[in-house]
């Protein structure tokens, strides 16, 4: 058996590994390259290894950089299947078609606009062709062990979010587990990964391998004290937030503050057509996570969801305090926007950001203390106050990575590839893992090959 790193390898996007025995070759992740251009021109490039030709696919999770593209093989020809549990599955759904919509959205803008090199600018996929993909999902369950060829996969519970897997696949003798993305012990929403069992080689996630959270325990408070001081003042608490884990988690923890009477009740709009339908999916799945039927219920009573472009602009007159979610999660785009259009420049407002905002973004430029950021061609003075929530990563950092290793049932000396991460948390997370403990450790490298 032979693995090929054709993605997720010094940088925390476009995961996929290829897998190949004598007789089948198999792909865990097919992750789009996000990021800096130069990360991302690779999703343009010819397919490598002849990928949409291999017998099966197998997802960890619905984000993008583990799934999004998969409609690239499918545009390729690829009708195999694509194996993921059941709720990857209609996350899926949700979030490829988005992505396909955006990125046509993109590519007739830039066209309008002449901003392409491209006389005729086209998108990486289509909605159309994103919609057709999933036809190819296939959903299992965790534990559930199936096969692919002469490959026998088996998924178990990772954390980090609804249907998140780590992947063990069984071949020529040889056992090897993809972690997927990590999840934290206490996280607030996800029960904490499963441990892993004895194996050959572990291919092991590092996107914080250089840091450590603050606890989950202090997010409640640190949000109740937010609340209260925009509360306080009159003022409109706006939180851009990603539509999948993170908006159900904000709603839940703000519903929870009220019902407990630690901030003073007041209106809830979720404004996010593509977050309401992820929390559904919540919702139907209630038991793969720890809030209960009741709490998932509480929420959808108190929180008002708006679908619709005139359900989002009646917001605006809404009088006293209020509270906006809406994405995007690094305020990049989305209806947030347009609520900075009418509240950024009123100093009783609020801007809690909750999650980690990528360089160059305008949360992270807000967040640095800008006293304008450009929203649909035109400055918007900052006067609102602009916070930031910790502790509610949905990654485990690398003392809880750690723990979560010796505590499963690896032998002292396995053999661990680092991926899925920058270069400085690998580099920082090899260090930390060669000093306590005994595993042989080293991070993957791009179009590598490694033998079992």
């Amino acid at each position: 058996m032979k693995i090929i790193f054709l993605g997720g390898t010094e940088t925390v996007s476009g995961s996929k590994y290829l897998v190949e025995t004598e007789n089948t070759r198999i792909l865990v992740d097919c992750g789009l390259f996000q990021g800096y251009k130069w990360l991302r021109k690779r999703n343009w490039q010819p397919l490598p290894m002849g990928i949409n030709h291999v017998d099966g696919v197998v997802l960890t999770h619905a984000h993008l950089d583990h799934s999004g593209f998969v409609p690239v093989l499918y545009k390729e020809g690829y009708r195999g299947p694509v194996f993921a549990h059941q709720a990857t599955t209609e996350l899926c759904q949700i979030m490829l078609a988005d992505s396909g919509r955006i990125q046509e959205e993109d590519a007739k803008f830039l066209g309008k606009h002449g901003l392409s090199k491209h006389k005729d600018p086209q998108p990486l996929y289509d909605e159309a062709t994103a919609n057709a993909s999933i036809k190819l999902f296939q959903s299992v369950e965790f534990h559930q062990q199936f096969a692919i060829g002469d490959i026998q996969v088996t998924l178990q519970p990772a954390g980090h979010i609804l249907g998140a897997a780590s992947v063990i696949i069984e071949a020529e003798g040889k056992r090897v587990a993809f972690s997927g993305d990590i999840g934290r012990p206490n996280d607030i929403m996800m029960y904490p990964a499963e441990k892993l069992p004895a194996v050959d080689l572990l291919l092991l996630e590092s996107t914080y391998g250089d840091r450590r959270h603050e606890a989950t325990d202090s997010a409640e408070q640190q949000l109740a004290e937010v609340v209260n001081e925009c509360a306080s003042g009159g003022g409109v608490l706006m939180i851009p937030a990603f539509s999948v884990g993170r908006a159900q988690l904000m709603q839940h923890l703000l519903v929870k503050l009220m019902a407990e009477g630690r901030v003073p009740k007041q209106p809830i709009f979720l404004d996010s057509p593509m977050a309401i339908n992820v929390t559904e999916i919540y919702r139907r799945h209630h038991k793969l996570h720890r809030l209960s039927n009741d709490d998932c219920q509480r929420a959808f009573n108190t929180v008002i969801y708006t679908r619709s472009v005139d359900e989002s602009k009646a917001i605006a007159s809404q009088n006293g305090p209020h509270i906006i979610i809406a994405g995007s999660g690094m305020a990049t785009g989305g209806r947030i926007l347009h609520h900075f259009k009418r509240w950024l420049a009123d100093h009783r407002a609020t801007v809690l950001f909750s999650g980690h905002q990528a360089g160059g973004t305008r949360g992270a430029k807000m967040l640095q203390g800008v006293e304008s950021i450009k929203v649909h061609g035109s400055w918007l003075p900052v006067k609102a106050r602009v916070r930031q929530l910790d502790g509610l990563s949905g990654h485990a950092d690398y003392s809880e990575l750690t723990d979560w290793l010796k505590a499963s049932e690896l032998r002292a000396d396995t053999p661990i590839q680092l991926v899925h991460g920058e270069p400085d948390a690998m580099e920082a997370f090899r260090d930390h893992l060669s000093q306590t403990t005994n595993f042989d450790v080293d991070i993957a490298d791009y179009q590598g090959v490694y033998h079992l």
